[in-house]
C-alpha cells in the first residue's frame, strides 16, 4: 500500500490531461477519450489515472503508448473505486484501535468491535463500553484503511522497454451521461409559418469534470447490452450556454448514424446541465391540420403542425429526437404556450408532425349504420362520420379511418386517399358553423 501511495503522490502532475474528447450517446452512454504526457520507469512499474468517471464501464478501457506503442506492454489492469466514506472506515477498522471523542471532552481509547448503531467499544482494561453516537464530536483513526481511495482510479502495472516520457491515450465507456435535443417554435399570425430552433441538452452524472473537451454527439439508436442505472439524481445544476453561429455543430452521416461536432471546446461539469445551441432559428412554412380519428377519439378533433425538414423550406439539418415546444404571440406581442409534442430521429426531406391538443370548436362523431355478413371471413360495413364545424371560419377537417385484412371501399360520398396498406383518409372542408357528413361502404376479407 506504501508503494501504491507513493505512486500516486510522486505522478499527478505528469498525468494532467493534454486533450480530452468526449462523445455522448442518446442512451446514457459516452465514450472518453483522453491523451496525456506521463514520466514512466524502465522495467515494470505502476502508473495511475485518477479523476476517472465513477461510472466507468472497467472491461472498455483501452490503453496505449501513442510515443512508443510496441514497446510499452500493459501487464495488468485494476480499478479501483472503494471510495472513502464514514461507513466504510467504521467496517474496516471493526477488531482494530481506535480512538473517540466525545462532546464534553472525554476520549475513549480501546478495540472497536461495532458501529451498526451505537458504538461498541473494548477498553484496554477489558471493559466492553457501548457509546451513543449522539455524544461522540469525532473518531480518530491511526491511518487510512488499505483499499480506501478517495478518487476512484485506473492502476496498470506495465513494462516500459522505451523512452521514461512518454504520450498515451486512455479510451473508456461510461455510464451517466446522456444527451437529447429541444426544440422551440414560434408560430406566424395565420399559422401558415414559425420560427424554429434547437438547443441540445447535454446531462452529466458519470462521476467525472470534463474540462475543455472536444464534444462530439451521435444521434441514432445504437445497441447496448443494458444495465441497471447507477446515477443518482441529486444536486443536479443547470447551466444555459449559447453558442456563436461559428463555433455551433457540424453535422455529418456516420455510419448508419448522425454525428454532431461542436466547432469549440466545451467544459462539462459532474451534475451539471449544459445545453448549447445547435442551430440558428430558421423560417419554415407549417401546415395546421384537423384531425379526426374516429375509431380512436370518439368526438375529439386532434390539432396537428406539419412541415418539411427541407432546404427549400429553411431546414435540411438531420433533426435528433426531441421535445419540441410550440409558442404563438398574442395580440399584445406577449408570447403564449400552445402546445408540444416529441419528434423522433428525422433525416432530411421528410415530414414533421406535431400533434398540438385538441380543437376547442371542432367536433366529430362516427357510427357504423349497418353491418352484415356476406360470409363466414367477410364483412360488410356502411359508416357514417359527421365533422362539425362551430368556428366563424371553414376549416379542411381529415378523418381518419382504419382498416384491416383484405378491405376494399365500395362506395363513398366523398374522395379519399390511401394512406398504407391499413389506413386511409377523407380531406373534407366544412364550412363555418356547418357539418359536413361523410358515408362509406367498406368490404373487409380475412
Amino acid at each position: 500500500m506504501q508503494r501504491l501511495l507513493m505512486l500516486i503522490v510522486l505522478i499527478p502532475l505528469s498525468l494532467a490531461a493534454q486533450e480530452v474528447s468526449l462523445t455522448v450517446y442518446n442512451q446514457n452512454r459516452a465514450l472518453v477519450r483522453e491523451v496525456r504526457k506521463l514520466k514512466i520507469n524502465k522495467g515494470q512499474s505502476e502508473i495511475s489515472f485518477t479523476d476517472v468517471a465513477a461510472q466507468i464501464d472497467p472491461t472498455s478501457v483501452h490503453f496505449k503508448s501513442i510515443t512508443s506503442p510496441g514497446k510499452l506492454k500493459i501487464l495488468e489492469q485494476n480499478f479501483e473505486y472503494d471510495l472513502v466514506g464514514t461507513q466504510k472506515i467504521m467496517a474496516k477498522y471493526i477488531d482494530q484501535q481506535i480512538r473517540i471523542v466525545m462532546q464534553n471532552g472525554e476520549i475513549f481509547e480501546g478495540v472497536l468491535l461495532g458501529s451498526a448503531n451505537d458504538v461498541i467499544l473494548k477498553q484496554d482494561d477489558g471493559h466492553i463500553r457501548i457509546i451513543s453516537r449522539a455524544r461522540i464530536q469525532h473518531f480518530d483513526f491511526p491511518a487510512l484503511p488499505e483499499g480506501l481511495i478517495t478518487r476512484p482510479t485506473l492502476i496498470w502495472k506495465v513494462d516500459n522497454l522505451g523512452k521514461a516520457a512518454q504520450t498515451t491515450e486512455i479510451s473508456y465507456l461510461t455510464s451517466g451521461i446522456s444527451w437529447h435535443a429541444e426544440y422551440v417554435a414560434v408560430v406566424g399570425k395565420n399559422d401558415n409559418v414559425m420560427d424554429l430552433s434547437a438547443w441540445v441538452s447535454i446531462d452529466n452524472r458519470s462521476g467525472a469534470t470534463y474540462a475543455d473537451a472536444t464534444l462530439k454527439l451521435v444521434a441514432g439508436k445504437i445497441n447496448l447490452v443494458r444495465q441497471g442505472s447507477q446515477f443518482s439524481e441529486d444536486n443536479v445544476e443547470y447551466a444555459l450556454k449559447a453558442a456563436p453561429r461559428a463555433a455551433g455543430f457540424q453535422e455529418k452521416s456516420f455510419f448508419e448514424y448522425h454525428l454532431y461536432t461542436l466547432g469549440r471546446p466545451a467544459t462539462l461539469k459532474q451534475n451539471q446541465i449544459k445545453q448549447i445551441s445547435l442551430f440558428p432559428s430558421a423560417t419554415t412554412p407549417v401546415t395546421k391540420r384537423f384531425i379526426y380519428d374516429g375509431a380512436r377519439q370518439r368526438d375529439k378533433v386532434a390539432v396537428m403542425l406539419e412541415f418539411f425538414n427541407g432546404e427549400k423550406s429553411g431546414l435540411g439539418m438531420p433533426l435528433p429526437k426531441g421535445k419540441l415546444r410550440v409558442y404563438k404571440a398574442d395580440d399584445d406581442g406577449s408570447l403564449e404556450f400552445i402546445g408540444e409534442d416529441r419528434i423522433d430521429h428525422t433525416p432530411r426531406d421528410e415530414d414533421v408532425r406535431i400533434t398540438m391538443g385538441y380543437a376547442f370548436d371542432l367536433k366529430g362523431s362516427r357510427r357504423v349504420v349497418e353491418q352484415t355478413r356476406p360470409s363466414d371471413r367477410s364483412r360488410e360495413e356502411q359508416i357514417e362520420i359527421v365533422l362539425k364545424n362551430h368556428k366563424d371560419d371553414d376549416v379542411i377537417m381529415r378523418a381518419s379511418e382504419h382498416a384491416w385484412g383484405s378491405w376494399k371501399i365500395k362506395a363513398h360520398s366523398h374522395e379519399f386517399e390511401i394512406k398504407d396498406s391499413s389506413n386511409f383518409y377523407f380531406d373534407v372542408k366544412v364550412p363555418a358553423r356547418k357539418d359536413v357528413t361523410i358515408t362509406y361502404t367498406i368490404l373487409s376479407k380475412w
